[in-house]
């Protein structure tokens, strides 16, 4: 697996550097999405709004959306990729030249993972999460992907009366550095949440996601991996959900900024999501886009270059239109995003004695369909 190179990511810029940046950079909109809502989903409140779909008549929408932007697919093992219809899975992938760019370990759903995955206090359940991880970088490995997706949904609680909270941590740190260790070299993209459907999940916020990242990295012996780490890579990094973001009341661009710090942004899932309450998984920019918009400026002022993976929930439309939905709404918002004066932006935060509701007035005029009907913005002065 080669990994790709996250490091530019923590550069920092002097201001005529971050403003060159600024105007000769654009975000590359390489767009995945999850093979697991193509299917209609289930839910504990109503019957499935569809017939369900098996993997093949899923990878036939998908490739139906070649021509539209998709080129990337995310898949969970063992239940949507397994050793049974991996030759189905790679001849799908050489015919229609869309990639499968993460295999993720189903951490959640078994009835084996009731009381936790890999933080399970019971060591023969724990070992059952441990070796379904080894085995999912394998095939990470095997299949050339980028990274492995980790969401830890089931490992956390409810009743916080008595818990160990440091030992279920540590449970859970250990069996990513074991995972890691046993196949050297596969990346792990960490994805917080924050409730739901635990309780509360283990390292829910943006920020304990890259304090896993340091927590699980210090932990790792396997030679390929400390030469990677000591070389600067990242090997525990991030995949950060807008709706999950949104959930534990963080701000977007600002959360994103933290792994991008440190070079730990290995992948991004997009959607859209009230401030709080349950994960609802909208279309991309159907709520709170002006947050869609700084989340894009945050992510082409730190270089990101990385994949924007849909991860939707459309039970009321169909899926491929629900996807060129989402693209376009990213695709939107970036034009919006590169066509920003970056030098008056800079100067706002750089002089904000000088700029009082200066930048205010701007975006106003910006996403205005017609700004000529407001009066003139005044010149920013130096």
């Amino acid at each position: 697996m080669a990994l790709r190179d996250l490091r530019s990511q923590a550069t920092r810029r002097t201001h005529q550097e971050l403003l060159t940046h600024l105007r000769s950079f654009e975000l590359e909109l390489k767009f995945s999405a999850g093979i697991w809502y193509f299917s209609p989903p289930g839910s504990r409140f109503h019957d499935k709004y569809g017939d369900e779909l098996d993997i093949e008549a899923r990878l036939e929408i998908a490739a139906g959306l070649k021509d539209y932007g998709l080129v990337g697919l995310e898949a969970h093992y063992p239940n949507e990729i397994n050793e049974d219809n991996v030759e189905l899975w790679s001849k799908f992938c050489a015919d229609t030249g869309i990639k499968l760019i993460t295999v993720i370990p189903l951490l959640f759903w078994d009835r084996d993972f009731e009381w936790g995955s890999l933080s399970n206090p019971l060591p023969e359940k724990r070992k059952i999460a441990v070796e379904r991880a080894k085995a999912t970088l394998r095939m990470n490995k095997q299949l050339d992907t980028e990274f492995a997706v980790v969401w830890p949904g089931i490992d956390g609680y409810e009743n916080p009366f008595g818990v160990d909270f440091v030992g279920m941590r540590e449970r859970f740190v250990d069996g990513l550095v074991e995972a890691l260790d046993a196949v050297p070299g596969v990346r792990i993209a960490f994805e917080p949440k924050p409730y739901e459907p635990r309780g509360h999940i283990l390292f829910p916020t943006t920020a304990e996601g890259v304090l896993l990242g340091h927590l699980v990295e210090s932990k790792l012996s396997a030679s390929e991996n400390r030469r990677l780490l000591e070389e600067g890579h990242k090997l525990c990094c991030m995949n950060p959900e807008i709706g999950h973001v949104l959930m534990g009341y963080e701000d977007l661009a600002y959360a994103f900024s933290w792994p991008l710090s440190e070079g730990r942004l290995a992948h991004s899932h997009w959607n859209s999501q009230p401030l709080g309450n349950y994960d609802q998984d909208l279309n991309v920019g159907v709520v709170s886009p002006e947050q869609l918009e700084a989340l894009m400026y945050t992510l082409k002022m730190y270089g990101y270059t990385g994949w924007f993976g849909i991860d939707i929930n459309p039970e009321r439309m169909p899926v491929d239109v629900a996807l060129r939905n989402s693209m376009d709404a990213i695709r939107a918002a970036n034009d919006r995003v590169n066509a920003i004066d970056h030098e008056s932006v800079l100067h706002c935060h750089e002089h904000p004695d000088k700029a009082r509701g200066w930048l205010e007035a701007y975006l106003i005029r910006r996403r205005a369909s017609r700004p000529e009907n407001l009066p003139p913005l005044e010149r920013l002065e130096g």
